[in-house]
């Protein structure tokens, strides 16, 4: 069973950094991915970014690829959301999540099978 922890969210101002970690407790198949979502009240769960263990393209949602960076540490099992010039907008719950077969269907949530318990993020104006 794959156990996911995110950590890092806050309140923050507008124009502030946040980094989000979220560590893996089993880490199986070096294809696997691992992705970040996040969702506002009221709105769906939206992709934000995904990777791979094994290194490759990362993938960012349009609307943050500019602000946000996605990395990983296989040795700490552990993956990172830095989070730059955060807005009000950028207001959600963050997941952490893990599927099998990556790039497939990378920004598809409902594709994903391991999530975490999320971590929020609210950034004030």
């Amino acid at each position: 069973q794959v156990r996911l922890v995110e950590s890092g969210g806050g309140f923050v101002r507008a124009g502030d950094s946040l980094r989000l970690s979220c560590v893996v407790s089993l880490r199986t198949f070096r294809r696997d991915a691992l992705g970040w979502f996040r969702q506002a009240p009221g709105k769906e769960r939206e992709f934000v970014a995904a990777l791979s263990w094994s290194g490759g393209t990362t993938y960012y949602a349009d609307s943050m690829k500019s602000r946000f960076t996605m990395a990983r540490d296989n040795a700490r099992n552990t993956v990172y959301l830095q989070m730059n010039n955060l807005k009000p907008e950028d207001t959600a719950v963050y997941y952490c999540a893990a599927k099998r077969n990556y790039p497939s269907d990378y920004d598809s949530p409902a594709k994903y099978e391991y999530w975490g318990q999320g971590t929020q993020v609210t950034v004030s104006s």
